[in-house]
């Protein structure tokens, strides 16, 4: 079975990992969650959606998802011999992105993150800021030489979207492919 780490960071745009997780749920994979504290709060604030109601709301459909404490660096995800397919920060606030890019490991998201780029697991982060100044550009660069993809939130709209879910689902569509996953959730250039 495939097994994904989903994070989620205080950046808005908490909305695509709510949406991610789903979407990796529904084909009956594995999916570690880890929010940081600001991360539960914003996805309340941006939602109205409790993120532990949320879960408890999938693991009754049947589907497997697992919350993980950020402060809990003894988790499965915190050690490389714990296989997974890659892991996915979405939203990504540009201060995680730093402490990855810098190798400091504060939290679980950080450390789960540091085993993705230190066994050459794919590590996608998508980056919620604008503008960006050059810390932020230097800090992508560095991630990008270490193997991490950078997914800046910014939907395209040749699938012409007519509503806010459209552009939700275009994100994580270029998400999945991304890690090479089938799924119809925008339609491809043609």
């Amino acid at each position: 079975m495939k097994t994904f780490i989903v994070g989620l960071t205080g950046a808005s745009g908490s909305i695509y990992g709510l949406r991610l997780i789903e979407e990796l749920a529904k084909r009956d994979y594995l999916v570690h969650v880890i929010a940081t504290d600001t991360a539960k709060q914003v996805i309340t604030f941006e939602t109205d959606i409790h993120l532990e109601t949320f879960l408890k709301n999938l693991q009754q459909e049947g589907y497997k998802t697992v919350l993980e404490d950020a402060a809990n660096f003894f988790a499965s995800v915190a050690s490389g011999s714990y296989h997974t397919d890659g892991m996915i920060i979405a939203p990504c606030s540009m201060g995680t992105l730093a402490e990855i890019a810098h190798g400091i490991s504060d939290n679980l998201l950080d450390r789960a993150a540091d085993v993705c780029l230190k066994e050459r697991r794919p590590l996608i982060l998508l980056a919620r800021e604008t503008p960006v100044n050059l810390i932020n550009l230097e800090n992508m660069l560095t991630l990008t030489k270490a193997g991490a993809t950078i997914f800046p939130a910014s939907p395209g709209f040749y699938s012409k979207p007519t509503t806010l879910n459209d552009i939700i689902d275009f994100m994580v569509g270029k998400i999945l492919d991304s890690l090479q996953i089938e799924n119809n959730l925008f339609k491809k250039w043609s």
